[in-house]
């Protein structure tokens, strides 16, 4: 093929590729990582590997996931750094403890290695390492709406179930749910561990223990899917006011069966999706989004199901 003609080409598979449509395409050669903090216990991700896989194939470029096996940050740390000694085209990664993986991120880019921030982290954050952008949700402002919703709704005290205490950009969501309601979050944000067991065994010993708690907020299925289990084994499944962060199987059935009044949709698949595009096409032609994307929060009701109930845990 003729170097015009396959440029054409390219750029005509890209923009078919941002518009959703799935075909063949020429292959620049582009080799993507993405580095999560994710333990492989962790289903939620699901979505972000089926992202990656499918916004590879469809600008042609080569992507692979990574990820600590039991999420140890420290383990993360170290992934970076492999990744970049390896001299991709570009890093798409969490920025889930600053303290610990600012330093190689910023190694990363000094390499010369284009790196976007996702998921996990800031905006603030992202500009801080010499990131490209960010591609995520303003936690504290998702949780600051998911609280007015709930206060308007008549609620005032809460149980905040945190199954990642050390990624203190989580911990906003119970923040501004706090804040949101107009209280102090003091202590209604429980650590609550990543064991199954666990998780449900503390959910069900605070909620014994503080009989008027009028709602609990969870954040994402490590948390949600025991806390469901709690709920019901207590007998107040549909009478506590329960939210969550993010969709999973479980949740989408505990928003069906009345048990969970909304989850808060952050939309992961675009989350890693689209920083393949943009890093494809910041590669291309060296064009480069001007802002930041935000990728939720949405509010998902048993009225609004629709894809989402037909593509949880895979691309929702």
């Amino acid at each position: 093929m003729k170097p015009l003609f396959k440029k054409v080409a390219i750029a005509a598979a890209t923009a078919l590729a941002l518009g959703g449509a799935v075909g063949n395409v020429q292959a620049e050669g582009e080799k993507f990582i993405l580095v999560s903090h994710a333990p492989d216990s962790d289903s939620w991700w699901n979505t972000i590997k089926n992202a990656l896989t499918l916004a590879g194939e469809q600008v042609g470029a080569e992507v692979e996931y990574r990820n600590p096996p039991t999420g140890d940050i420290a383990d993360m740390a170290r992934i970076i750094e492999q990744a970049a000694a390896s001299n991709p085209d570009g890093i798409i990664t969490t920025l889930a403890d600053p303290d610990v993986l600012s330093g190689p991120i910023k190694d990363a880019v000094d390499s010369g290695i284009p790196v976007i921030i996702m998921n996990s982290g800031t905006p603030e954050q992202a500009a801080d390492v010499g990131a490209l952008m960010y591609v995520g949700q303003p936690e504290y402002d998702a949780g600051l709406a998911a609280g007015m919703r709930a206060k308007r709704d008549g609620v005032s005290s809460f149980l905040c179930v945190n199954h990642a205490i050390t990624n203190p950009v989580v911990a906003e969501r119970c923040s501004g749910f706090a804040d949101g309601l107009g209280v102090d979050l003091g202590d209604s944000m429980m650590d609550s561990g990543t064991d199954p067991a666990e998780i449900k065994n503390k959910v069900i010993a605070y909620l014994e223990a503080n009989p008027d708690t009028d709602a609990i907020l969870t954040l994402g299925p490590t948390s949600a899917d025991p806390t469901i289990e709690a709920v019901k084994d207590l007998g107040r499944d549909g009478d506590i006011y329960f939210g969550t962060f993010d969709l999973g199987t479980e949740i989408v059935k505990g928003i069906q069966e009345g048990v969970i009044q909304w989850g808060i949709d952050q939309q992961p698949f675009l989350q890693a999706y689209l920083p393949v595009i943009v890093l494809a096409n910041y590669q291309r032609y060296g064009v480069l989004p001007g802002n930041n994307i935000n990728s939720g929060p949405g509010f998902v009701t048993a009225d609004a199901l629709g894809k989402v109930e037909e593509f949880a845990g895979e691309y929702r």
